[in-house]
């Protein structure tokens, strides 16, 4: 009677082998790419916990239907549920692999398998916990105490009540995964898991919003050692790489793969049903003059579409055959981390400028005048966030963090609906002081 049916799958005995272990680290990715149903179809719902938070939060996309509480930086704790309970159900995917492959004896695996599939696990959790505390913890306050609520095991009853970590032990833990991923992944692997160059992506994301002297120059070098990967080009052109290619391109370091006839992107940005998002008036006054204003966004569709979406301008971003196709890194963030981290560190100015205008020449911009026009360090850092905006604005929250790096005096002028530093993080969500009581305080200016 204590022994399980021998057909049974239940924890500890899930994982006996590689091949099962490849399918438990699948599962893993599919809670990272959040699947599920869209209109009755299996589909990724990447775009809608990746792509349209940071942008709505940094106002450069609007919901079709009045402004969401994302489009006045006022989210409150009855509503933050989502951005909070997907990266956890990645957290206890993530951790599970690591658990069970960890006890498994290495004579199971092939080669370095065993080592490489924990790394792309531990990628994953580095990377829940990342967006995690980008969302929801201080991580502009070194000192503190609101960080993550960190999750190192499979979720138990026993562990299930846990306080939340402070900034430091948060970047600390999450900067240890990565290493190990960078040491242990593999070189290469299929545009959909992580690789080596994927976890030295992550560690730059990481390092910035660390933001300390140091970080700049880990950056720098980190980006040098992707940049030398041939495996990896910015792709000639921004719009082949957005309607052409997709995942196929060579810029991308790591994507959601679609389900084959999913709608989960198209029904957010053309109209197809409810739930559409709008590129904002500001969004398209930063494209005045620039080439991209041709493709990336246009306006509404003709009747029978309701009148708000007629007069309304759309995003055409994501257009075309690859429109289900999902960005997690592209080269182009390499890039402009690089030229970030050399203005935050005192470097040439000039060695910035190269590396922005060599990026926006892909998007076949040829007036650099403002880039000439940049003579101090801010001024850099804000011709940056610009490009960050203009070029992936909807892929996985870059633009809102890029613009979330610059003086709080700089942010609140690009930003107005920013009144107060706290708006630059989420409530938790009120049902976890309920679920989970041993969590802590609440975030500093709301209410649980």
């Amino acid at each position: 009677m204590n022994a399980p049916p021998g057909q049974a799958r239940v924890e500890g005995h899930v994982v006996y082998d590689q091949n099962s272990a490849e399918v438990a680290l699948n599962g893993a990715y599919n809670r990272f790419s959040i699947a599920g149903t869209v209109l009755g179809f299996n589909s990724t719902t990447w775009a809608q916990y990746h792509e349209i938070p940071g942008a709505m939060l940094s106002g450069w996309l609007l919901y079709f239907i009045g402004r969401a509480a994302e489009s006045n930086n006022a989210v409150l704790p009855a509503s933050s549920t989502g951005y909070w309970s997907h990266p956890y159900a990645l957290l206890n995917a993530a951790n599970a692999v690591i658990a069970e492959v960890g006890a498994l004896d290495e004579s199971m695996f092939s080669g370095n398998r065993k080592k490489e599939i924990l790394a792309e696990a531990r990628f994953l959790r580095a990377y829940a916990h990342t967006n995690l505390l980008g969302y929801f913890g201080e991580w502009y306050k070194p000192e503190s105490p609101y960080g993550v609520m960190l999750r190192k095991s499979p979720l138990q009853l026993t562990n299930a009540a846990q306080k939340r970590s402070s900034v430091m032990e948060s970047f600390e833990y999450i900067l240890q995964d990565i290493d190990y991923a960078i040491e242990n992944a593999a070189d290469r692997r299929p545009v959909f898991y992580a690789n080596k160059t994927a976890a030295r992506a992550l560690k730059m994301r990481v390092l910035m919003l660390h933001g300390q002297l140091p970080d700049y120059t880990e950056v720098i070098k980190l980006a040098d050692e992707i940049l030398i990967n041939s495996d990896y080009q910015l792709e000639p052109s921004l719009r082949d790489l957005m309607q052409v290619k997709g995942l196929t391109s060579k810029e991308v370091i790591l994507g959601v793969t679609p389900f084959p006839n999913q709608p989960g992107k198209r029904w957010r940005y053309e109209f197809v049903s409810s739930s559409l998002y709008l590129a904002s008036p500001e969004f398209r006054q930063l494209l005045a003059n620039d080439p991209r204003e041709t493709w990336m966004y246009k306006k509404g569709v003709p009747p029978p579409a309701p009148s708000l979406v007629r007069d309304s301008t759309l995003l055409t971003k994501f257009y075309g055959p690859k429109v289900e196709d999902s960005y997690v890194f592209r080269l182009t963030e390499v890039y402009l981390m690089k030229a970030e981290a050399i203005v935050r560190s005192g470097g040439e100015l000039n060695d910035a400028k190269a590396i922005l205008k060599t990026v926006k020449s892909k998007s076949g911009v040829t007036d650099f005048s403002a880039i000439d026009d940049a003579n101090t360090p801010l001024e850099m850092e804000i011709e940056l966030y610009k490009e960050y905006v203009c070029n992936m604005m909807g892929e996985d929250g870059i633009e809102w963090f890029a613009l979330l790096r610059l003086p709080f005096e700089t942010v609140t002028k690009l930003r107005p609906t920013i009144k107060s530093r706290d708006q630059y993080i989420l409530p938790i969500p009120s049902s976890e002081f309920s679920l989970n009581p041993a969590i802590g305080e609440q975030n500093p200016g709301y209410s649980k």
